[in-house]
C-alpha cells in the first residue's frame, strides 16, 4: 500500500509498505477520505508541540471496512475513525472523561495516521454511519470537538451564545449551539469567514476588534452572552474574551494556547464566571454529530473549499499554508 510520511517538517516522502495485519480486537480500514486539520498544518511546519519525526499524519479519517477481524462489523461498511486512543485506566477514563486521558495517544499525533490506504485500529475506535457521505464522516471528529465544547459550556435554549474564532472548530461550536436552541453570535477579524457564517449559518456576526463587545451588548441587550466559546488558541483573545461574558457566565477555551493567560481578578470574580477547558471529544459526541448530520440540523460539505487526490496531496499541501487561498477545510480522495 501507499503510505504518505512527514519525515521532517516541510518534507514529504512516499513509501511502499504490506497491508497492515491485524492484533487482536483490530479492524482494517481501507481509507477514503482524509481531513486535513490545522494539527496537520502545524505538524508539516514544524510548530506542533511534542511531535516526533517522521511520522504518517491524518485523524480525519473515513472509509470502508476491509477486514473485519472478530468484531460484528461487516466488510464494505462505512465507518469512521476516533483517533483519541485512551488508556481505560486512569482517573479520567474511570470517570468517563476519555477525551482527556492521562495516557492519551492521537492517531496521526503520536503515533502514526491515516495518510495511507489502509490503517488498523481498535475496534472499539470505530463507528459505523449510514446514511453520511464519506466527506462528512471524515470531518465529524472536527465537528464533534465542537460538539464537546457546547457541552462542556451548558449551552441551552435561548441562551445567548459567542463563538470567537471562525475556524473549522469554531464553526463546528457554532452549529451546535444553534442545534441547542440558542442564538449564536461569531467573532472574527476576516471579513470572508464572517459572511460565510451568516449565509451558511444563518447566525449573527462581529468584526473582531475595540468595538465588539459593544456590538455584542446591544446584540443581547446589554445582556452580554451567557456562554463564550472561544476557539482562537490565541493568548489575547483568550484573555479578551472575557469582555464578551455576562454576569454568571460560562467561559470555554477549546482554543490552546502555549502561552500564559493573566487575568485581572476582579474582573473575573465580579460576573462568578465559571472558565471550562475542552479538550477532543468523546463517543457521545461523535454519536450526536452523526445524528445531527443525518436530520439536516448540522451540516460540514460546505466547510470543504478545497480538495485533491492522495497522489496529488503533497503538491497541493502548500497552497493550503497560505491565507489568500481561503481554505476552509481541505479533504483528500482516495479510490
Amino acid at each position: 500500500m501507499k503510505t504518505l510520511v512527514c519525515s521532517k517538517p516541510g518534507v514529504w516522502n512516499w513509501r511502499t509498505e504490506e497491508k497492515p495485519t491485524l492484533a487482536a480486537d483490530e479492524v482494517l480500514v481501507k481509507i477514503k477520505r482524509i481531513g486535513v486539520c490545522g494539527t496537520d498544518l502545524h505538524a508539516f511546519q514544524g510548530n506542533q508541540a511534542f511531535f516526533e519525526y517522521p511520522r504518517v499524519l491524518g485523524h480525519e479519517l473515513s472509509g470502508v471496512i476491509d477486514d473485519a477481524g472478530n468484531s460484528d462489523f461487516a466488510v464494505g461498511q462505512a465507518v469512521l475513525i476516533i483517533p483519541y486512543l485512551h488508556c481505560g485506566d486512569c482517573l479520567a477514563c474511570r470517570k468517563g472523561a476519555t477525551n482527556c486521558c492521562a495516557n492519551m495517544r492521537v492517531i496521526g499525533v503520536h503515533q502514526d495516521g491515516g495518510m495511507r490506504e489502509y490503517l488498523n485500529v481498535p475496534k472499539s475506535h470505530v463507528l459505523a454511519v449510514d446514511g453520511v457521505d464519506f466527506d462528512s464522516m471524515a470531518l465529524v471528529e472536527c465537528l464533534a470537538i465542537g460538539a464537546h465544547a457546547v457541552r462542556r459550556g451548558n449551552v441551552q435554549q435561548g441562551d445567548d451564545v459567542v463563538i470567537v474564532g471562525a475556524g473549522p472548530i469554531g464553526l463546528g461550536c457554532a452549529q451546535f449551539a444553534k442545534a441547542n436552541g440558542a442564538r449564536v453570535i461569531v467573532v472574527d477579524m476576516n471579513d470572508d469567514r464572517l459572511k460565510f457564517c451568516r449565509k451558511e449559518f444563518g447566525v449573527d456576526v462581529v468584526k473582531a476588534g475595540g468595538g465588539a463587545a459593544s456590538a455584542i451588548s446591544e446584540l443581547t441587550n446589554g445582556d452580554l452572552a451567557s456562554v463564550v466559546i472561544d476557539a482562537t488558541g490565541h493568548a489575547g483573545a483568550m484573555v479578551g474574551s472575557i469582555n464578551f461574558c455576562g454576569h454568571a457566565a460560562n467561559l470555554v477555551y477549546v482554543g490552546l494556547t502555549k502561552g500564559q493567560l493573566t487575568y485581572t481578578h476582579t474582573d473575573i470574580h465580579k460576573k462568578e464566571l465559571t472558565i471550562f477547558c475542552s479538550r477532543n471529544a468523546t463517543l457521545e459526541d461523535f454519536s450526536r454529530v452523526t445524528d445531527l448530520m443525518r436530520e439536516g440540523k448540522v451540516v460540514s460539505t460546505c466547510m470543504v473549499t478545497h480538495r485533491s487526490s492522495f497522489s496529488d496531496m503533497p503538491d497541493r499541501f502548500t497552497d493550503w499554508l497560505k491565507p489568500e487561498t481561503g481554505v476552509v477545510k481541505a479533504v483528500v480522495e482516495l479510490d
